[in-house]
């Protein structure tokens, strides 16, 4: 009928419409998350390590988060399942600068200013340090590494700070980010000591938006 022919050409119209709009709305996907496994995570990690999943900013390479506020580590899989969260020992100065060269040099004679731990984002590779002792390397010219925590003098209580309620006394390191033995072989080993990972180190004293480059 004559007057049915407005109705249809409306509907077709309507539903070439619909078609074109399909596409756009199927772009828009929601962000990818990571899973923190039930653990208590600041808003800054949550932030980044949503960040890093929605931007695959891994490349496909387990990951690791180190909040320095509140002396924590997050070992991530590839696709964002938590493998474990551990308490950790930091540099013992504030601060986020990074000291080149400290691999040339002896340790025992840095300055206090400079046993900080750097805050960026950094590609890890298995490694040994000069005793031997396997570790995962996060800036090697930076002497930077995750490793177990070591026999130290009792006055420095290391064990205990480690295992106090708070993050207010877990500086004491050189700069390394030192975790619980049992964590190390059962969590930071089986994830990091075959292969590179990518380490996020929140900062301190700038913004993660700034120091990852995150609009």
């Amino acid at each position: 009928m004559p007057f049915m022919a407005p109705l249809l050409h409306a509907a077709a119209a309507c539903c070439a419409a619909l078609l074109f709009a399909l596409p756009a709305v199927a772009q828009e996907a929601s962000p990818h998350s990571a899973d923190f496994a039930g653990q208590s995570a600041s808003t800054d990690a949550r932030f980044v390590a949503d960040w890093v999943m929605d931007a695959r900013d891994n490349r496909n390479l387990p990951f690791v988060i180190v909040d320095k506020k509140d002396a924590r580590i997050f070992v991530f899989e590839a696709e964002g399942q938590l493998r474990g969260a551990s308490a950790v020992l930091l540099g013992l100065a504030p601060g986020d600068h990074n000291v080149v060269g400290l691999n040339k040099r002896d340790l025992a004679r840095m300055d206090v200013r400079e046993r900080t731990t750097p805050a960026g984002r950094f590609v890890s590779e298995p490694g040994r340090n000069l005793k031997g002792e396997d570790v995962v390397w996060i800036d090697y010219d930076a002497a930077l590494a995750i490793h177990r925590l070591r026999p130290s003098p009792p006055k420095e209580r290391r064990a205990e700070r480690l295992a106090s309620p708070t993050p207010e006394d877990n500086r004491i390191s050189l700069g390394c980010v030192v975790v619980p033995v049992a964590f190390y072989e059962n969590v930071v080993r089986p994830m990091l000591s075959r292969s590179r990972g990518v380490v996020y180190v929140l900062p301190e004293t700038r913004s993660v938006r700034d120091v990852f480059g995150v609009l």
